[in-house]
């Protein structure tokens, strides 16, 4: 074992310690959808509140992301993410502490939404760019999976911990774990092979990545003012913001009360959930593997298409008992949770290159968060107006839909690097 272990190139530890941060950071995040009820019951907030502060949580969430390859590029890896964490654990615990609605949307919107932000999955795929070569698709599959998974997958103890002893406990008991990471990404995570004299993973010799990522916020700006020139953006900031609104906003936030309304108890729904995780690890790792070796466009069509069916059927399946037609809804969809992610990272690649895709790629991260900050919003008042949330399950699935017919215009335009040489051959 430990001769194995001495032959194991130091790009697979990298990744052991991304992922751990990745399903960490994610479960900081997550904590939002299952503390709405506790905290609504404690202090009377209404609904429409507590949704707009996860609403505000999901929006700094994503909007941070192409900034965070920016200040990753100016400050490092390591810095950055272990700032992030400590700003998370900072965030949580001073909830334990408000008392009013506006810290509420402070500290989970702005705190524990940027520093999570810093932690999302262009963090994993500037590791993946950097340090591999060959495996980048099931890299990539492994930290969405990891980023996805730890959003759901704690959620049972979590519920268990509110309902034993309090929210504010296991807001504590977050928080310190954030803080105890903080430490252990500066020390152990590298930015690049050549800090420590190795090669990428799969690579016989230093490999070019072209112009590095921006280093200024002007320079992250500029990426999407120029990507946004170009038609395979507009498709895929489109498909990713409905993947956020499928995703994060509606399920992700809304599922626990949902299920509650139906007279299920919300330990069950938090473990239902916790299960959509665990088949998401199949899936999005699955989805990794097949981005190597299949078109990603076609993953992608098959995934939303998939999801959209998944989401015609809540209305029927949810009830107070876990039920076959349920456990069916639960596996499937945990399955396509966020399977859209690898294939997504790589079209980023073939059609904007591999230093600009990490700052293109965390630009659609914010549309996905945008999609999923409305979602989130927008789902609260519908409950809130109807007594309940039929119509916003139809509305995601009519989304999904659109957005799996939307990605064939793909297929028939060209990469940035093709028409930029098109506009150079014609002048």
């Amino acid at each position: 074992m430990a001769s194995v272990l001495s032959r194991m190139h130091r790009a697979w530890w990298i990744v052991a310690i991304t992922f751990l941060t990745l399903v960490s950071a994610a479960a900081f995040r997550s904590t939002t959808g299952v503390m709405l009820l506790p905290l609504e019951t404690e202090f009377g907030w209404s609904r429409s509140l507590t949704s707009g502060a996860a609403a505000l949580n999901l929006l700094v969430y994503g909007f941070t992301a192409p900034f965070a390859a920016t200040l990753i590029e100016r400050f490092s890896m390591r810095r950055v993410v272990s700032a992030a964490l400590a700003l998370v654990a900072t965030g949580l615990y001073l909830t334990t502490l408000m008392t009013q609605s506006w810290q509420l949307v402070l500290l989970w919107g702005i705190f524990v939404g940027f520093g999570t932000g810093c932690l999302a999955l262009v963090f994993g795929a500037a590791v993946a760019n950097r340090w591999f070569v060959k495996r980048r698709g099931l890299v990539t599959g492994l930290f969405s999976a990891g980023y996805a998974t730890g959003s759901m997958i704690f959620l049972p103890l979590l519920s268990f911990m509110i309902a034993g002893s309090g929210w504010r406990s296991a807001s504590l008991i977050i928080a310190a774990c954030s803080a105890v990471l903080a430490p252990v990404v500066f020390i152990f995570l590298r930015d690049r092979p050549s800090d420590i004299g190795l090669l990428p993973y799969g690579a016989a010799q230093e490999v070019d990545l072209g112009p590095a990522a921006p280093a200024t916020a002007r320079g992250a700006i500029e990426v999407l003012l120029t990507a946004m020139r170009h038609p395979a953006f507009l498709v895929l900031a489109f498909t990713f913001f409905v993947c956020g609104w499928s995703t994060n906003g509606l399920i992700g936030t809304h599922f626990i009360p949902a299920a509650h309304d139906h007279g299920m108890p919300v330990s069950t729904a938090a473990s239902l959930l916790a299960i959509v995780g665990i088949f998401d690890l199949i899936g999005t790792i699955g989805s990794g593997y097949l981005t190597d070796k299949v078109s990603s466009v076609w993953l992608l069509v098959f995934f939303y298409g998939m999801r959209g069916l998944a989401l015609l059927t809540i209305p029927v399946v949810l009830g107070p008992d876990v039920n076959p037609p349920l456990i069916f809804f639960i596996v499937f969809y945990g399955l396509d949770w966020i399977a859209t992610v690898p294939p997504t990272v790589q079209l980023c690649r073939e059609y904007f290159g591999l230093a600009r895709s990490g700052v293109v790629y965390g630009w659609l991260f914010a549309f996905h968060m945008l999609g999923a900050a409305i979602a989130a919003t927008f789902a609260g008042w519908i409950r809130e107006t109807n007594g309940d949330y039929e119509v916003a399950w139809y509305v995601a699935a009519v989304l999904c839909f659109i957005a799996m017919a939307s990605l064939f215009l793909l297929r028939k335009i060209p990469t940035l690097a093709q028409s930029e040489q098109t506009r150079l051959v014609a002048h």
